[in-house]
């Protein structure tokens, strides 16, 4: 029997009883933003509305609008002023608005974001990344320029404060294992997009003492952690449940309130035969699964300090190998 290339979590449903949702968002080039939209709109049946210059959205999915855009913030802003043909300071504004888009044609990619897909959608993301790869896709291989990602947004199954810092913790542990594994091309390695966290902070929180109350547990990621830039990214999240304490550390307007957990950390490989969604979505069921079973998260939260805590033979060791050997949930 073939295994399910998309293991579910745990947890599948909200406190609400819904069928928990993630959000996909896929980085690349090679096609135009005409084509791309044109092609995912022909594969999910749905139209494309223009929304500016570099941004389209695709109407008619039940799950909402996808969209498609050029990543680059002030394009986009530029993109969307209208423009008089007959005016001189337009005509301006026009030219150095081409000229920007010709010097980051190679640069920046384009983005395809869908909308929050139930769990039992997210085979379609798989299907849709082939139909992609077959017209000409590029993804981080294709260039050493290409640091491209994908990220995704799982919604979180409640939100108490209890449940949030078991995913913390899972993350914290099998972050090595997991970065391992992503294989993260060197170029995304040299940017900032997807660190760590801060060894303080790591310790702080695999502590088995460690679980705080909701305003505490935020307080301290925001300490430590004021900025997008994570593998784990826990600002939509806590924007979400407490919006003014995250905005009295940080006014980012990058920062989205949502439910979900944004995970950043996989490359976007929609070039190569055989890659897709369900690589990093199996890695990161992982986390789901240590989240979910107390007695062996905080058993390894014991090994991992344990771990960090053994000097110059720590050198010795690869965490991420006893992760493999002891910590996944398939061999508990």
């Amino acid at each position: 029997m073939t295994q399910n290339p998309f293991p579910m979590p745990p947890r599948q449903k909200t406190q609400k009883g819904e069928l928990r949702r993630v959000g996909v968002e896929l980085e690349m080039n090679g096609l135009t933003l005409d084509a791309l939209a044109q092609l995912a709109a022909q594969f999910l049946g749905c139209e494309v509305e223009q929304t500016s210059r570099y941004e389209r959205t695709l109407t008619g999915d039940a799950a909402g609008p996808w969209i498609v855009e050029l990543d680059f913030r002030l394009l986009k802003k530029l993109g969307r002023e209208k423009r008089q043909k007959d005016d001189f300071g337009d005509d301006l504004k026009t030219s150095a608005e081409e000229m920007l888009k010709w010097l980051t044609d190679n640069l920046v990619p384009h983005e395809l974001v869908s909308p929050p897909l139930p769990l039992n959608r997210l085979h379609e993301v798989d299907a849709l990344i082939e139909h992609l790869r077959h017209a000409g896709a590029k993804g981080t291989g294709d260039r050493m320029t290409n640091a491209f990602g994908m990220q995704f947004n799982p919604e979180v199954p409640d939100t108490e404060a209890d449940t949030i810092c078991a995913y913390l913790k899972a993350f914290i542990c099998l972050y090595d294992w997991l970065l391992q594994r992503a294989n993260i091309n060197m170029t995304r390695r040299l940017t900032s997009y997807v660190d760590p966290f801060p060894s303080v902070y790591v310790r702080q929180v695999i502590n088995q003492a460690y679980w705080p109350e909701m305003p505490q547990l935020i307080s301290d990621y925001l300490r430590d952690n004021p900025t997008r830039n994570r593998a784990l990214d826990m600002l939509p999240l806590f924007k979400h449940i407490d919006e003014a304490r995250v905005l009295s550390v940080t006014g980012d307007a990058l920062i989205k309130s949502r439910p979900t957990f944004h995970y950043r950390l996989p490359d976007c490989l929609i070039d190569q035969p055989g890659w897709g969604l369900h690589l990093a979505w199996a890695d990161w069921i992982e986390v789901e699964r240590l989240a979910g079973d107390r007695p062996r998260l905080d058993a390894c939260c014991d090994a991992y300090r344990q771990h960090l805590d053994s000097g110059l033979s720590r050198l010795l060791t690869d965490w991420a190998e006893q992760v493999d050997k002891n910590w996944l949930g398939a061999q508990a």
